[in-house]
Protein backbone atom coordinates (compact mmCIF):
# COMPACT_ATOMS: atom_id res chain seq x y z
CA UNK A 1 0.00 0.00 0.00
CA UNK A 2 1.26 3.35 -0.80
CA UNK A 3 1.60 6.52 1.49
CA UNK A 4 -1.06 7.91 -0.62
CA UNK A 5 -3.66 5.05 -0.28
CA UNK A 6 -2.83 4.53 2.85
CA UNK A 7 -3.91 8.49 3.79
CA UNK A 8 -7.30 7.87 1.92
CA UNK A 9 -7.99 4.67 3.49
CA UNK A 10 -7.50 6.21 7.17
CA UNK A 11 -9.87 8.93 5.73
CA UNK A 12 -13.03 5.59 6.41
CA UNK A 13 -12.45 5.96 9.60
CA UNK A 14 -13.51 9.59 9.96
CA UNK A 15 -11.76 13.20 9.72
CA UNK A 16 -8.80 12.98 8.70
CA UNK A 17 -5.43 15.50 10.49
CA UNK A 18 -2.46 16.94 8.87
CA UNK A 19 0.41 18.55 8.91
CA UNK A 20 1.92 20.34 6.22
CA UNK A 21 5.80 21.73 6.95
CA UNK A 22 8.02 24.27 4.97
CA UNK A 23 10.97 24.93 4.87
CA UNK A 24 13.25 27.30 3.13
CA UNK A 25 17.13 27.90 4.64
CA UNK A 26 18.26 27.53 1.59
CA UNK A 27 17.88 27.88 -1.82
CA UNK A 28 16.54 24.40 -1.78
CA UNK A 29 13.47 24.55 -0.12
CA UNK A 30 11.16 21.43 0.62
CA UNK A 31 7.62 20.66 1.49
CA UNK A 32 6.00 17.85 3.07
CA UNK A 33 2.81 16.19 4.17
CA UNK A 34 2.18 14.56 7.50
CA UNK A 35 -0.11 12.38 8.28
CA UNK A 36 0.38 11.67 11.79
CA UNK A 37 4.21 11.20 12.25
CA UNK A 38 4.47 9.92 8.76
CA UNK A 39 5.46 11.61 5.36
CA UNK A 40 3.20 10.78 2.75
CA UNK A 41 4.15 13.58 0.44
CA UNK A 42 7.13 15.49 -0.04
CA UNK A 43 8.69 18.37 -2.72
CA UNK A 44 11.78 19.75 -3.39
CA UNK A 45 12.09 23.52 -5.03
CA UNK A 46 14.65 23.12 -7.77
CA UNK A 47 14.83 24.23 -11.39
CA UNK A 48 13.65 22.11 -14.74
CA UNK A 49 17.87 21.57 -15.13
CA UNK A 50 17.65 20.42 -11.24
CA UNK A 51 19.31 23.47 -10.41
CA UNK A 52 18.52 25.52 -7.43
CA UNK A 53 18.59 29.65 -7.72
CA UNK A 54 17.77 32.49 -4.94
CA UNK A 55 14.94 33.30 -7.27
CA UNK A 56 11.63 32.07 -7.92
CA UNK A 57 11.78 30.04 -4.61
CA UNK A 58 8.45 31.60 -4.12
CA UNK A 59 6.86 30.65 -7.41
CA UNK A 60 7.26 27.35 -7.06
CA UNK A 61 6.43 26.91 -3.17
CA UNK A 62 2.63 26.75 -3.91
CA UNK A 63 2.65 24.54 -6.93
CA UNK A 64 4.57 22.30 -4.54
CA UNK A 65 2.35 22.64 -1.74
CA UNK A 66 -0.34 22.33 -3.95
CA UNK A 67 0.88 18.79 -5.68
CA UNK A 68 1.56 17.46 -2.19
CA UNK A 69 -2.60 18.26 -1.37
CA UNK A 70 -4.23 17.10 -4.52
CA UNK A 71 -2.44 13.72 -4.78
CA UNK A 72 -3.78 13.19 -1.06
CA UNK A 73 -6.75 15.06 -1.65
CA UNK A 74 -6.27 16.91 1.37
CA UNK A 75 -9.09 19.26 1.97
CA UNK A 76 -8.97 22.73 3.95
CA UNK A 77 -10.46 21.36 7.35
CA UNK A 78 -7.53 18.73 7.31
CA UNK A 79 -5.00 20.71 7.75
CA UNK A 80 -4.25 20.72 11.34
CA UNK A 81 -1.13 22.71 11.57
CA UNK A 82 1.39 24.70 9.76
CA UNK A 83 5.22 23.77 11.18
CA UNK A 84 8.05 26.08 8.92
CA UNK A 85 11.69 25.91 9.66
CA UNK A 86 12.71 28.62 11.61
CA UNK A 87 16.33 29.06 10.62
CA UNK A 88 18.89 30.13 10.13
CA UNK A 89 20.04 30.63 6.75
CA UNK A 90 19.73 32.85 3.80
CA UNK A 91 17.31 35.85 4.12
CA UNK A 92 15.54 35.97 1.30
CA UNK A 93 14.51 32.27 1.38
CA UNK A 94 13.64 32.47 5.24
CA UNK A 95 11.59 35.53 4.36
CA UNK A 96 9.44 33.72 1.43
CA UNK A 97 9.05 30.82 3.61
CA UNK A 98 7.94 31.98 6.51
CA UNK A 99 6.03 34.14 4.25
CA UNK A 100 4.10 31.60 3.02
CA UNK A 101 3.77 29.73 5.82
CA UNK A 102 1.93 32.27 7.92
CA UNK A 103 -0.28 33.15 5.36
CA UNK A 104 -1.29 29.85 4.94
CA UNK A 105 -2.07 29.63 9.17
CA UNK A 106 -3.82 32.67 8.98
CA UNK A 107 -6.17 31.19 5.89
CA UNK A 108 -6.79 27.88 7.16
CA UNK A 109 -7.01 28.91 10.99
CA UNK A 110 -4.76 26.91 12.21
CA UNK A 111 -1.26 27.44 14.32
CA UNK A 112 1.89 28.54 12.92
CA UNK A 113 4.92 26.14 14.83
CA UNK A 114 9.00 26.46 14.08
CA UNK A 115 11.14 24.19 14.35
CA UNK A 116 15.05 24.63 13.76
CA UNK A 117 16.46 23.82 10.05
CA UNK A 118 19.39 22.88 11.53
CA UNK A 119 17.67 20.17 12.97
CA UNK A 120 16.10 19.19 10.08
CA UNK A 121 19.55 18.82 8.25
CA UNK A 122 19.86 15.75 10.27
CA UNK A 123 16.25 14.51 10.79
CA UNK A 124 15.41 14.94 6.66
CA UNK A 125 18.60 13.10 5.96
CA UNK A 126 17.85 10.13 3.58
CA UNK A 127 21.28 9.01 4.74
CA UNK A 128 20.33 6.34 7.41
CA UNK A 129 22.15 8.46 10.18
CA UNK A 130 23.25 6.32 13.55
CA UNK A 131 23.04 7.75 16.86
CA UNK A 132 26.11 9.64 17.30
CA UNK A 133 26.92 13.29 17.90
CA UNK A 134 26.31 15.94 14.90
CA UNK A 135 27.70 19.48 14.09
CA UNK A 136 24.96 20.81 11.48
CA UNK A 137 26.26 23.90 9.41
CA UNK A 138 24.81 25.95 7.12
CA UNK A 139 26.59 28.66 4.95
CA UNK A 140 26.55 32.37 6.92
CA UNK A 141 28.72 34.26 3.98
CA UNK A 142 31.95 35.66 5.15
CA UNK A 143 33.58 32.62 5.20
CA UNK A 144 31.69 31.32 8.30
CA UNK A 145 28.79 28.63 8.52
CA UNK A 146 25.93 28.75 11.14
CA UNK A 147 26.32 25.75 13.15
CA UNK A 148 24.35 23.81 15.99
CA UNK A 149 25.32 20.53 17.52
CA UNK A 150 23.02 17.86 16.99
CA UNK A 151 22.61 14.45 19.32
CA UNK A 152 20.86 11.39 17.27
CA UNK A 153 19.91 8.30 19.98
CA UNK A 154 19.26 4.75 19.07
CA UNK A 155 15.36 5.43 18.99
CA UNK A 156 15.82 8.13 16.06
CA UNK A 157 15.01 11.04 18.28
CA UNK A 158 17.04 14.49 17.56
CA UNK A 159 17.30 17.07 19.98
CA UNK A 160 19.36 20.54 19.52
CA UNK A 161 22.12 21.49 21.84
CA UNK A 162 21.65 25.27 22.34
CA UNK A 163 20.69 28.02 19.52
CA UNK A 164 22.65 28.32 16.60
CA UNK A 165 26.53 29.84 16.45
CA UNK A 166 28.23 31.18 14.13
CA UNK A 167 31.41 29.63 13.59
CA UNK A 168 34.55 30.03 11.14
CA UNK A 169 36.36 26.93 9.16
CA UNK A 170 38.68 26.23 12.02
CA UNK A 171 36.67 25.85 14.61
CA UNK A 172 34.45 23.59 12.66
CA UNK A 173 38.12 21.42 12.17
CA UNK A 174 38.61 22.05 16.20
CA UNK A 175 34.79 20.00 16.45
CA UNK A 176 35.47 16.97 14.06
CA UNK A 177 38.71 16.93 15.98
CA UNK A 178 36.45 15.48 18.52
CA UNK A 179 34.75 12.42 16.94
CA UNK A 180 32.02 15.05 15.85
CA UNK A 181 30.73 14.50 12.47
CA UNK A 182 30.10 17.44 10.28
CA UNK A 183 26.59 17.73 8.33
CA UNK A 184 25.61 20.16 5.78
CA UNK A 185 25.52 20.94 1.91
CA UNK A 186 28.78 19.84 0.61
CA UNK A 187 29.96 18.67 3.52
CA UNK A 188 31.29 15.50 5.35
CA UNK A 189 27.78 14.05 5.42
CA UNK A 190 26.17 16.01 2.23
CA UNK A 191 22.94 16.70 3.40
CA UNK A 192 20.56 20.05 3.45
CA UNK A 193 17.95 20.88 5.72
CA UNK A 194 14.48 18.88 4.18
CA UNK A 195 10.50 19.80 5.44
CA UNK A 196 10.30 15.47 5.52
CA UNK A 197 12.42 16.02 8.92
CA UNK A 198 9.63 17.29 11.02
CA UNK A 199 8.46 13.80 11.34
CA UNK A 200 10.84 12.80 13.54
CA UNK A 201 10.20 15.53 15.99
CA UNK A 202 6.98 16.55 15.68
CA UNK A 203 6.09 15.67 19.14
CA UNK A 204 8.96 18.23 20.92
CA UNK A 205 7.73 20.69 18.05
CA UNK A 206 4.08 20.28 19.72
CA UNK A 207 5.33 20.83 23.25
CA UNK A 208 7.12 23.75 22.49
CA UNK A 209 3.41 24.81 21.56
CA UNK A 210 2.93 27.36 18.52
CA UNK A 211 4.16 30.67 17.56
CA UNK A 212 2.47 34.28 17.74
CA UNK A 213 1.34 34.54 14.39
CA UNK A 214 1.21 38.46 14.06
CA UNK A 215 5.13 38.92 15.22
CA UNK A 216 6.77 35.79 14.43
CA UNK A 217 10.08 35.97 12.24
CA UNK A 218 12.17 33.19 11.63
CA UNK A 219 16.14 33.09 12.98
CA UNK A 220 17.78 35.13 9.79
CA UNK A 221 21.35 34.40 11.85
CA UNK A 222 22.67 37.85 11.06
CA UNK A 223 21.40 41.09 9.52
CA UNK A 224 20.78 40.34 5.70
CA UNK A 225 23.67 41.50 3.46
CA UNK A 226 21.78 45.16 2.24
CA UNK A 227 20.98 45.92 5.28
CA UNK A 228 24.92 45.76 6.71
CA UNK A 229 25.92 47.79 3.76
CA UNK A 230 23.31 50.53 4.46
CA UNK A 231 23.81 50.82 7.95
CA UNK A 232 27.48 51.27 7.61
CA UNK A 233 26.59 53.79 5.05
CA UNK A 234 24.41 56.12 7.02
CA UNK A 235 26.12 55.06 10.56
CA UNK A 236 22.66 54.35 12.05
CA UNK A 237 20.62 51.25 12.51
CA UNK A 238 18.18 50.86 9.53
CA UNK A 239 15.64 49.33 12.07
CA UNK A 240 15.67 51.62 15.56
Amino acid sequence: MTKTERARKESEGGTRSFTLAIEGSTYEGSVALLSDSAVIAERQIRREDGTVSPIGMGEQLMPAIAECLEENRVKRGEIARIVCGSGPGSFTSLRVAASVAKGLAAGYGVELFAVSSLLLTVTGAKLGLGPGEYLSVLDAKRDEVFAARISLDTGGFAAQAGPAIILTAEQISEVSRDGVRIIGPGREIDATPHARGVYAVLPSILAAGPVDLASWEPDYGRLAEAQVRWEAEHGRPLIP
